[in-house]
């Protein structure tokens, strides 16, 4: 049993926990029962779209026979103004200015530890909880987010800018937990939902073609594909539909004098709308000597005193060392101490010492090696 919990004296009192509908979120719930909490469950509805694609309306009674079976109140809302005035503005924003973002950093902040925090205070709640992979320690000057301990799991990455006030109210009852554990316990319960699979892919679109989502709200704009020399070797729809290092979906074909290597996307010019395409995992263009991030986020408030940091610059990516140079603007330089691949603009670096995740910020430029 994790004891991923406030002090004994603080047990008994009322936590609002998110549910979505899934196994986590579930378990989430049966712990924090366990451990002595009284336990009410939220349901956020975060997008209103209603077609093949969205499961917001399955989700939700996936969360209703789990709440019933478990015997707590469940509370439901509606974020989806919200969400779209703080973290899809900025996805599509981001997307036409030819970066790649990551909204589930921004979901986290602004909605899970934002809106939905201050609706679970209205609801009388003495703290929060979510069945996310990741563990809080309580200390007298704040709280720190700590790695959950299933390395597969992990999901400290996308919680990195939470602010310190829900986050030193928050439990995470699935931290020192693998997921075989939690599918364990959640089928000895008996919970419906023990086998529903997890969910894939950004948040507010699922498992729909991103294509074609995209294409409904940035309008394609076709440009070429070419080699670093300018050589022209394909076409491309729209610069927001690729990434860095992107391989699938290129349609490059045989290249007269190239030799028969993938190709990769080795970067964008926007100011022709031109892709640059390279050969080889290895190329020079696809890997980093170091970056430059925008305005960071410390979960702490404050700078840490040590510079020699580890950073992930991609969700999953092994802890990588890096010396961390703060700027006057509050961005920073970050030094890799092997150059690594694929990073990307848009994107996120966040910054540990060991298992504490100390914060982090946008990628604004990435280094040549």
């Amino acid at each position: 049993m994790p004891d991923n919990s406030l002090p004994a004296a603080e047990r008994g009192k009322k936590v609002i926990l998110g549910v979505s509908g899934g196994v986590d979120s579930a378990v989430a719930a049966l712990l924090l029962k366990q451990q002595g909490y009284t336990v009410e469950a939220l349901h956020m509805t975060n997008w209103d779209e209603t077609d093949s694609y969205c499961t917001a309306a399955a989700d939700y009674q996936d969360a209703r026979k789990a709440c019933e079976h478990l015997n707590i109140p469940l509370h439901r809302v509606n974020f989806a103004q919200e969400y779209q005035d703080r973290v899809f503005a900025g996805f599509l924003a981001e997307y036409s200015a030819g970066r790649t973002p990551n909204p589930d950093v921004l979901c986290n902040r602004y909605i899970k530890f934002g809106e939905f925090y201050r609706y679970a205070e209205r609801l009388g709640a003495d703290c929060i909880a979510t069945g996310h992979y990741a563990r809080v320690r309580h200390e007298p000057d704040g709280a720190m987010l700590l790695k959950g301990l299933d390395n597969n799991k992990d999901q400290s990455y996308f919680l990195h800018a939470v602010l310190q006030e829900p986050l030193s109210k928050t439990l995470f009852p699935l931290g020192e937990l693998p997921k075989t554990e939690v599918r364990r316990i959640a089928n000895k319960a008996g919970l419906p939902n023990f086998a529903k699979r997890d969910s894939t892919g950004i948040c507010f679109i699922g498992e729909r073609p991103f294509r074609e989502f995209l294409s409904r709200y940035i309008a394609d704009a076709p440009g070429n594909i070419e080699m670093t020399d300018g050589l022209v070797i394909g076409q491309h729809q729209g610069l927001m539909h690729h990434t860095l290092g992107q391989r699938q979906g290129l349609q490059i074909g045989g290249v007269k004098g190239c030799a028969d290597e993938p190709w990769y996307v080795g970067g964008k010019d926007l100011e022709r709308n031109v892709l640059i395409a390279v050969q080889g995992r290895e190329h020079p263009l696809l890997w980093s000597s170091g970056l430059r991030t925008e305005k960071l986020h410390w979960i702490s408030g404050n700078m840490p005193q040590v510079t020699n940091l580890s950073v992930k610059t991609r969700y999953r990516q092994n802890d990588v060392l890096a010396r961390v140079s703060l700027q006057t603007d509050g961005s920073a330089r970050v030094d890799f101490e092997q150059p690594q691949w694929s990073v990307t603009p848009g994107q996120y670096v966040v910054f540990y010492a060991e298992d504490v995740c100390l914060g982090g910020g946008v990628i604004g430029q990435a280094f040549p090696i």
